[in-house]
């Protein structure tokens, strides 16, 4: 057994049993092959409404750049999606953006960007081997000069009225749910790995539980000193 294994198991002794049965449910779903990054967003319930999509679609990663902005989650709004997420902020000045942008290519992303007005690829035939990380610009202005020289991919959804483009939390549901279906028809490993659930359901226990986070660290001292 291994030392996340143990934590896990100690924890599932103290929740109630139907918190085990949504946990192993939901993580067995979770996915960190796509990832959002919200670039200067302005309206802060449009930051919320992305993390409820994204909470529902499956998508665990949420990436806040803020270079003008700080973001406060609207309850009402999120549902309380917040709590299930993993939301890393970016604020290094002088550029957060390209902070964050270094963060995901040290780590294997393709970076996205998401714009109406580039030739640009559409859900349908955007490359998805790699994992990716879809950028959202500002709701007035859109994606930076520097998120546009940096990306290596743009993408855009096909409009077919007068107005140019949805809202951004819109789009980024309509984008997600697009490429989750794609990456399961084409059968993508696109789902987290066994040992990486365990560590998110044990964040999750942390969560729920007062004092979660010093039981958690209770429990590996217990392991390393049993086993």
């Amino acid at each position: 057994m291994s030392e996340n294994d143990y934590v896990l198991q100690e924890f599932y002794k103290i929740i109630t049993p139907n918190k085990v049965e949504l946990f192993e449910k939901i993580a067995a779903q979770r996915s960190k092959h796509l990832v959002i990054a919200l670039e200067n967003i302005q309206q802060d319930h449009n930051a919320s409404a992305v993390m409820r999509s994204m909470d529902c679609l499956g998508f665990q990663e949420l990436h806040l750049i803020e270079k003008n902005n700080r973001y406060e989650f609207q309850r009402d709004i999120a549902l309380g999606a917040a709590r299930w997420l993993d939301v890393i902020q970016h604020q290094q000045e002088p550029e957060p953006v390209l902070d964050a942008i270094h963060h995901l290519r040290s780590k294997g992303f393709k970076i996205v960007a998401t714009t109406p007005h580039l030739d640009a690829y559409t859900p349908q035939n955007l490359p998805l081997e790699q994992p990716i990380a879809l950028f959202f610009g500002a709701e007035k202005h859109g994606i930076s000069e520097e998120l546009q020289s940096q990306a290596d991919y743009f993408v855009k959804i096909p409009m077919h009225g007068f107005t140019e483009s949805y809202n951004v939390s819109v789009s980024a549901a309509i984008l997600m749910s697009a490429l989750r279906t794609r990456m399961l028809q084409q059968n993508l490993p696109f789902i987290l790995s066994i040992e990486a659930q365990t560590e998110l359901k044990i964040s999750w226990c942390e969560k729920v539980l007062n004092g979660g986070t010093a039981l958690a660290e209770k429990y590996r001292t217990e392991f390393k000193k049993d086993f």
